[in-house]
């Protein structure tokens, strides 16, 4: 039975992988994005020296100190933030696309959070405000009797059994009478505690801690199912999620408002719920007036957990663009000056064959940016000026991969085989030297990447990214590009200007077209023998 070649069909790839590229310029249109997030050194952005107030700072807790900082910053998406320690006591952090309040809000966060039953509620003062300087915290009121002993004070929690059953005294509901929102306070988990939530418009007293925050196991946000505000979902551990069944189940035909636990969030409380069930799976909701980014940094702050030193902002600087718009004012130049030289080269060199070198050059460079912008947007990739180096190295590699293609097309023909031939062994053999280069370079950068810090880290990507991309050009770009050129009469025929002519391939014009050609000719005019 005879068999039938599959017929390849290079119109049909390239289209698409087109479209695809297309595609990304939709999606930048549709979300109104055509610029990529910038890094600090060419956006500008905001330096924080935050200063450890402790009166030891064990290098240890710095360390860690540092790691929880650097992954609140890179959990909102900033891109490119800088964490670094300095001396003994100081953390600097860097980051670009951030305003000021913001950074410092975040990186300052304790994130102490809390799970106690309310006693009591009433009508707030008003929104809560800061406290002001010199003002002295209101003590958590003792539980009543203390053993004077002990008096709490080397207890994290009591036990759940004497949370739920603690009444409120007399002084606990005059604290909460006397008690304005934005007061300071000082919070026990061995004591109650009087506490608004954010807005000022609830006042509540509030039992001693029946679950510390770090029994939480992780924190998400999102919006949950059917309903239509953002909400932050909280996991707890083993410990955490006996001490919730525990509670909720206690909580259970109380009278209100003693069948409610609230979840108090630095002295703040951000939301207080009306136990329906006992909560058996260990996990809890945060809602309240959330919007996707305030929701996101919640979360953020929770899932990292609480910094084990005390900071203040010892310093808050913002750093200028101008030096780095320089450098990249003169960094583009240079690349066009060098991309210019290339396609010169390419032509006088490739002459004709030259075309796929710009074309790919310039898909490889459409293609790179559509997705610098994308990923801003996704992940909050931040571009940088070691970030744009990498990209300008990665995209050169699109010509080492044609010239790689192309000189084996020459050396095909060289052996005797037909240009039609040459084009699809040409590329059998080019191609495996095309990946596995792209390899070494993929492979350098995922290396780089892991081990640097900082802003190298950008140059990593950028290079990992467009090294993918060269790989992706070459197959479905530069390859039935070739193959639909050689095609054409210009090119297939070996025009003097086209690259594929005999002269400049050092073979005979009969070679090029095929020699099976040649032979068919020669045979017709031979007699025949008697």
């Amino acid at each position: 039975m005879a068999t039938t070649a599959k017929r390849s069909r290079p119109g049909v790839v390239l289209t698409v992988f087109l479209l695809l590229i297309a595609g990304m310029y939709v999606i930048m249109a549709a979300t109104n994005s055509w610029t990529p997030k910038l890094g600090l050194d060419l956006q500008g952005g905001q330096t924080i020296t935050l200063t450890a107030t402790n009166n030891n700072v064990p290098l240890e807790s710095l360390e860690l100190a540092r790691d929880i900082i650097q992954q609140r910053v890179d959990g909102l998406g900033v891109g490119e933030a800088s964490v670094a320690v300095q001396g003994d006591r100081h953390i600097v952090v860097s980051a670009p696309n951030v305003e000021r309040d913001d950074l410092v809000e975040l990186v300052g966060a304790t994130a102490q959070l809390a799970f106690r039953p309310v006693l009591t509620v009433g009508a707030g003062t008003g929104p809560v405000t800061e406290p002001s300087e010199g003002d002295t915290p209101l003590p958590g009121l003792p539980l009543a009797p203390t053993d004077p002993a002990d008096n709490g004070a080397d207890k994290d929690v009591l036990g759940i059994d004497q949370v739920m059953a603690y009444q409120p005294t007399d002084a606990d509901l005059q604290a909460f009478q006397e008690f304005s929102c934005g007061d300071a306070t000082h919070e026990d988990p061995t004591r109650t505690l009087v506490a608004c939530d954010e807005q000022g418009l609830q006042k509540y007293l509030l039992g001693p801690t029946a679950i510390k925050g770090q029994d939480l196991a992780t924190a998400s946000f999102g919006i949950p199912q059917g309903e239509l505000a953002y909400a932050v979902t909280l996991s707890f551990n083993s410990t955490g999620t006996s001490q919730m069944s525990q509670m909720t189940g206690a909580l259970l035909g109380q009278p209100q408002p003693r069948d409610m636990f609230a979840i108090v969030l630095d002295g703040v409380v951000e939301s207080a719920a009306i136990a329906q069930d006992r909560i058996i799976n260990g996990e809890a909701i945060i809602r309240g007036g959330f919007n996707a980014d305030t929701a996101a940094s919640l979360a953020n702050v929770l899932k990292f957990g609480s910094l084990p030193l005390s900071f203040e902002p010892s310093q808050v600087e913002t750093v200028s663009a101008t030096l780095g718009g320089e450098q990249l004012r003169v960094g583009i130049i240079a690349g066009l000056i060098g991309l210019a030289v290339v396609a010169l080269y390419s032509f006088l060199y490739y002459r004709g064959m030259g075309i796929v070198v710009v074309l790919s050059l310039a898909v490889a460079a459409a293609a790179t940016y559509a997705l610098m912008v994308l990923l801003g947007q996704v992940v909050g990739f931040a571009l940088n000026l070691p970030g744009i180096a990498g990209a300008i190295v990665g995209i050169a590699v699109t010509a080492d991969s044609f010239i790689i293609y192309f000189e084996r097309i020459r050396d095909e023909i060289r052996e005797g085989k037909s240009l039609k031939s040459a084009l699809q062994s040409g590329w059998a053999k080019a191609r495996g030297t095309i990946v596995i280069s792209d390899a070494v370079s993929l492979l350098s950068a995922a290396v780089l990447f892991i081990l640097a810090v900082g802003a190298v880290k950008g140059f990593a990507f950028t290079l990992g990214l467009t090294t993918i991309l060269d790989l992706c050009v070459v197959f479905f770009f530069t390859k039935p590009l070739v193959e639909l050129l050689g095609r054409t009469k210009f090119f297939g025929q070996g025009h003097k200007w086209s690259g594929l002519d005999a002269e400049h391939m050092g073979v005979s014009r009969d070679s090029l077209l095929g020699r099976r050609f040649t032979r068919r000719q020669t045979a017709t005019a031979a007699p025949k023998e008697a």
